[in-house]
């Protein structure tokens, strides 16, 4: 991309999220929906009757470190299944993201749906929108019964990162990316975009740092409360030491969360530059998990007598400069909250994935979202992020953590430069 190409590219995403954030800052806070955020439920709502997960392990060196991603699945889905009570036979599409699985994990899926008791009458699709493949499937799914398509199905999501690796997943590069500028940006790692999103719009150490040790508090004390109990499946599984000797555990807690000072985190190195601000400490952990959201048609779930917990109001997903990447939920956000007929100002809680400190605190700022709304039991860099299974995840975590009235949005970034969000409302 030329200079001129770019300069409008950051005056577009300027516009888009200035204007914004302009207007919520200068607008009075609320403590629950106001009028205006009210409304009336239809028997064509999509409804969410579940929202179930897993612990996240440690990649690598967890619970979950010789857990096929097969049984990690299969668990959500099957509690899903038994906690709702619902007849199997009834689900009719699942979708399911995931981002590191060979083959696009479609026959890893499909053998967990059977695992987990769920006929063959039921439809399988496997998505892959990288970070949030997850939400994806759910929007899918919320697509599918809007669409009258379907009335009742499963988004879900599952990664395994310690049995699949994210450097083979890119797979052969053509020679011919290297001479396109913006094609081979989508090469830039990860890491690197949260250092040009912390230098191009001078998101500190500090302040990196901050948010993350806010992050460990935060999941340190949902946990020591019971905060995440509801929506967790305990996972019964085998782990293997050194010499290979195979012990049955049962991981019942996400793994990641431990007290973390500002002080300890400022004493760790830059991990993708040199002199850079970006650590092993301020960014998503690497992590193994899954989760499962079931989903339907309002009218269906009433006559079935299946829970409601809340109800699907939007969805946005938009793209950005892939070298930034890391600003996607700062353009995709405002997108459903348009959709949706609300502002920044009507939202109980944000549920937005700390893929790194450096642009989850950027996309705060721009927004004007008011720390206490934002992840208020941690996010991804204490909790970790397994990155099929996030998306859904985040939902199952909004809807254990909000109150009956309350709005709920979840967002993420996306490698190759996307961003993705969605509002639910607690029923």
């Amino acid at each position: 991309m030329d200079s001129a190409s770019n300069a409008t590219a950051s005056r577009r995403i300027a516009h888009l999220v200035g204007a914004l954030a302009v207007e919520e800052r200068s607008s009075t806070m609320r403590s629950l929906p106001t009028a205006g955020a009210a409304r009336a439920h239809s028997d064509n709502d999509v409804v969410i009757v579940s929202a179930l997960r897993t612990p996240i392990g440690k990649a690598k060196r967890g619970g979950f470190k010789d857990t096929h991603p097969t049984d990690l699945l299969a668990a959500v889905l099957q509690a899903t299944v038994e906690r709702t009570k619902i007849d199997p036979k009834l689900i009719q599409d699942i979708c399911v993201g995931t981002v590191l699985a060979p083959g696009g994990g479609a026959t890893q899926a499909r053998m967990a749906q059977f695992l987990a008791g769920i006929p063959e009458t039921a439809a399988l699709s496997t998505v892959n929108r990288q970070c949030s493949s997850s939400l994806q499937a759910v929007a899918n799914i919320a697509a599918a019964i809007q669409a009258g398509i379907i009335d009742i199905g499963i988004g879900a999501g599952v990664e395994s990162m310690s049995q699949n690796d994210m450097t083979s997943s890119v797979g052969d590069v053509n020679p011919k990316v290297f001479e396109h500028e913006k094609a081979r940006s989508c090469l830039i790692g990860m890491g690197e975009t949260s250092e040009n999103v912390a230098e191009k719009y001078g998101i500190t150490r500090q302040q990196q740092d901050a948010m993350a040790a806010e992050s460990y508090a935060r999941a340190v004390r949902a946990v020591k409360e019971g905060r995440f109990a509801s929506e967790i499946v305990p996972v019964t599984t085998v782990v293997k030491d050194a010499d290979g000797n195979e012990k049955t555990i049962t991981v019942t807690n996400d793994e990641g969360p431990r007290p973390t000072l500002p002080e300890a985190l400022a004493k760790l190195k830059p991990a993708f530059k040199q002199g850079g601000s970006t650590t092993a400490g301020n960014s998503s952990q690497v992590s193994d998990g899954a989760a499962a959201v079931l989903l339907a048609r309002r009218s269906v779930a009433k006559k079935l007598g299946l829970p409601i917990l809340g109800s699907f109001r939007s969805f946005a997903v938009v793209g950005v400069p892939p070298e930034v990447m890391g600003i996607g939920p700062a353009v995709a956000i405002p997108e459903a909250l348009k959709k949706a007929g609300l502002a920044v100002k009507d939202i109980d809680v944000f549920e937005l994935n700390e893929a790194f400190a450096s642009q989850a605190t950027y996309c705060q700022k721009v927004l004007g979202i008011p720390s206490e709304r934002l992840n208020p039991n941690g996010g991804a860099i204490a909790l970790g992020h397994p990155l099929g299974a996030t998306g859904a995840r985040q939902i199952a975590t909004l809807m254990a953590e909000t109150k009956k009235g309350q709005l709920g949005v979840t967002s993420m970034c996306i490698g190759t430069g996307m961003g993705a969000a969605a509002v639910f409302e607690r029923e």
